[in-house]
C-alpha cells in the first residue's frame, strides 16, 4: 500500500508491481513504455465519467503532465452506443485487465459504484484524484480511489474512505469521517465533527449542521436541511428534514 503524500496529504494507493499476470497468464508489462506509467481507465462514460476526466486533466497539467492518449473510458458491454467520448476510446468492460490500467471507478451512484468494484479483480490499482484547486490543509486521509473536484474545500482532521466522490464546491469541516462510497453533489455543506455512514448521498446544496450522524446507505435531497442525526436507510428531503415513505 502506497501512502504517498499530495501537498503532504495521506492518500491510501496500492503500489503497483511492474508487471503482473495477465488473463491469459502471461506476465504481462503494466506500464506504458513512453511514460513508465499505467493507463488510466475511467469507468462509467455518463455526466460524472465525462467531469472526472476533465478533472483528471487538469490535475495532469498542473503536474506538467499530458496523458490524454493514454485514457480510455470503459462501460458495460451492452451499454457501448459510440465507439468515442471527448476523443477517447470507449471499450467494453469484459475487457479489463488489471495488469494494464490504474483505474478510475466514476460512477455517481454509491450502491452502483460499490457493486462495480467489488466486480473488479482484487489486484485492480485505482488512481486517487484530486483537482489542483481543491483548498485544503496537511492532516487528511484521503482513501484510494476517491475524486475530489473543483472547488472542494476540506478543512482538517478529515478521514475520507474509499471510492469516495466529493463534487464541486463540496466543504468539509473538521473532524469529520466521511465512508466509503458516499457521494456529495454540488454545493453540499458538512459542517464539523459530522459522520457519514457508507454509499450515503448528499443532494446538491445539502447542508449539515455540526456534529450530525448519517448512517449507511441515506440519501439526503436537494437543498435539505439536516439539524439531527439520521440513521435509519431511506431518502430525506426538505427543511425541516422529513423522511419520504415508499408507496
Amino acid at each position: 500500500m502506497n501512502t504517498g503524500g499530495y501537498n503532504g496529504i495521506l492518500v491510501l494507493e496500492k503500489d503497483p508491481e511492474r508487471s503482473q499476470e495477465g488473463k491469459d497468464g502471461k506476465v504481462k508489462n503494466a506500464w506504458n513504455m513512453n511514460t513508465g506509467k499505467m493507463k488510466y481507465c475511467i469507468i462509467g462514460a455518463g455526466g460524472f465519467g465525462k467531469e472526472a476526466y476533465c478533472c483528471l486533466l487538469d490535475m495532469l497539467a498542473a503536474e506538467s503532465r499530458e496523458m490524454e492518449e493514454e485514457v480510455c473510458f470503459m462501460v458495460n458491454d451492452d451499454m457501448i452506443s459510440e465507439i468515442k467520448i471527448l476523443g477517447l476510446d470507449v471499450i467494453p468492460l469484459s475487457s479489463f485487465d488489471p495488469a494494464l490500467y490504474k483505474v478510475i471507478v466514476a460512477i455517481g451512484d454509491p450502491i452502483a459504484r460499490k457493486e462495480i468494484v467489488e466486480s473488479l479483480p482484487r489486484d485492480t490499482v485505482y488512481a486517487t484524484i484530486i483537482h489542483p484547486n481543491v483548498v485544503m490543509s496537511k492532516w487528511l486521509e484521503i482513501g484510494e480511489g476517491s475524486i475530489i473536484t473543483a472547488g472542494t474545500i476540506l478543512t482538517c482532521n478529515i478521514k475520507i474512505g474509499k471510492h469516495v466522490h466529493l463534487n464541486l464546491h463540496t466543504t468539509v469541516g473538521h473532524d469529520c469521517i466521511i465512508g466509503d462510497y458516499v457521494t456529495t453533489a454540488p454545493a453540499t455543506n458538512i459542517s464539523g465533527k459530522c459522520t457519514i455512514g457508507e454509499c450515503s448521498y448528499l443532494g446538491t446544496n445539502s447542508a449539515l449542521r455540526q456534529g450530525i450522524t448519517i448512517g449507511d446507505h441515506v440519501t439526503i435531497g436537494m437543498g435539505a436541511v439536516v439539524v439531527k442525526d439520521v440513521i435509519e436507510e431511506g431518502t430525506y428531503v426538505g427543511n425541516p428534514l422529513r423522511k419520504l415513505e415508499k408507496n
